[in-house]
């Protein structure tokens, strides 16, 4: 019998029986949809968590903490020296308040201290300007011009946050500030400790090369003030204050590529060192969602499995409303292996049909879903930020589709053996003397 011929077989009892076959397939395809749908959801929440914790981390970084936390010269050489490791940065935090002064505005900000070299190398491009040369530049964080008021600002700035907290809101300014490019123009800082925040230095004047990239997240302001480590003994001197008193530095080592952190951490950790990668926090984060969407596919799985009892009623009468064509088949010499393989042919057909229709109901529903958490969330708590947030609910990714595919096919395939079997045993004269 040719394949052509089986495939005839199979498509003739279908479309005699096009309703009974209709509802089968639904069944499928409802299991099959559950089953992707659910597991999505788990998907789609660790893409969601991981993007979170990597938006505002640089995933080659390596933190250093601990007793290790502070670094002589001789061990900052010896990491340098393990293979993959790009550089070592180490960034001077100064223990003191700034005073900027521009024009009529002022602000206050925090101040770091690093190797301008190595910042570069490792925090990339700037939204604006570029990397100090010179002992006098400085990098400003990109939202200082922001930040820069004038009395009249202030006074603005206060009736709106007035207005804002009577309507249960939050006003954050973004619409006061300095409104021009700060590049090349010069502030005068000065410095004073939180012990004595009114004794301030005398103005020391820096320009500006350089504006730092936006902050991952819309509700960080960043004001900061990054200068070259050379004004390390120019900041001492002016609050008079010794430097271990004035600066706490911070080590961090920075990794070729991601693939390199974990053989990096494993070595800084044999030799000693505490410390620290978010990679880490990736491992168990994906150990947890591992085990939860195994959990979500089990569940969905008893979807699929109840679909499977319409597809083995369907077979079992498939096979008994054809009893006499199984006996002519086997009077004309079918084998039963013949006669299991058209009948297993038509359960295959269900579930790969069921399948189908399943994966594109599901991209729709997650693609819906995608698009209307955002805008429920946002009804919900009337903040504007969930509307424009890349929030992920639902994630469909191929080895979801597969691993579905596999278990509705499969159990479609398992609920047609009995029936199947059962047509092979049907005995000839019995089923010749059947009426039609």
């Amino acid at each position: 019998m040719l394949f052509k011929d089986q495939v005839d077989f199979v498509t003739q009892h279908i479309k005699k029986n096009k309703l009974r076959v209709f509802m089968t397939i639904l069944a499928a395809t409802m299991g099959c949809a559950f089953l992707i749908v659910l597991a999505s959801v788990g998907f789609g929440l660790q893409e969601s968590l991981r993007n979170e914790i990597l938006s505002n981390e640089t995933v080659t970084k390596i933190q250093v903490y601990g007793d290790t936390t502070q670094l002589t010269d001789d061990q900052i050489q010896e990491i340098k020296k393990i293979e993959h490791v790009e550089t070592v940065l180490e960034t001077m935090n100064v223990n003191a308040a700034a005073h900027s002064f521009f024009e009529d505005r002022d602000t206050h900000s925090n101040v770091t201290l690093t190797d301008m070299q190595d910042f570069e190398q490792v925090n990339g491009k700037l939204a604006e300007g570029v990397y100090p040369t010179k002992p006098n530049e400085i990098i400003v964080g990109y939202h200082f011009a922001q930040t820069l008021l004038n009395e009249e600002d202030r006074n603005v700035m206060a009736e709106k946050s007035k207005k804002a907290e009577a309507e249960g809101t939050y006003y954050d300014g973004r619409e006061e500030g300095y409104k021009e490019s700060l590049i090349g123009q010069k502030i005068d800082l000065s410095l004073a400790t939180h012990d004595d925040p009114n004794n301030e230095t005398e103005k020391m004047a820096y320009t500006i090369v350089g504006i730092m990239e936006k902050p991952s997240y819309d509700w960080m302001i960043d004001s900061s003030i990054h200068m070259d480590k050379a004004q390390k003994a120019v900041l001492a001197q002016s609050l008079a204050l010794p430097e271990n008193e004035l600066f706490y530095s911070e080590f961090n080592i920075f990794a070729d590529t991601l693939e390199n952190v974990k053989p990096i951490l494993e070595t800084l950790k044999d030799k000693g060192y505490s410390v620290y990668s978010v990679t880490e926090q990736l491992e168990q984060m994906n150990v947890f969602f591992l085990v939860l969407k195994i959990g979500l596919i089990f569940v969905g799985t008893i979807a699929v499995l109840i679909a499977s009892i319409g597809i083995f009623n369907t077979m079992t009468m498939a096979v008994t409303e054809r009893t006499r064509e199984i006996g002519v088949l086997k009077a004309i010499g079918a084998s039963p292996k013949l006669i299991k393989r058209l009948f297993l042919m038509e359960s295959t057909f269900i579930g790969i049909l069921g399948t189908l229709i399943a994966v594109i109901i599901s991209y729709a529903i997650s693609i819906t879903a995608n698009l209307a958490l955002p805008l429920i969330l946002k009804a919900a708590t009337g903040e504007d930020v969930f509307a424009t947030n890349d929030i992920t609910f639902s994630l469909i990714p191929w080895q979801l589709v597969v691993i579905a595919a596999a278990i509705s096919i499969g159990v479609a395939m398992i609920s047609g053996y009995r029936p199947a079997r059962k047509a092979t045993k049907i005995d000839v004269i019995q089923a010749l003397r059947q009426e039609l």
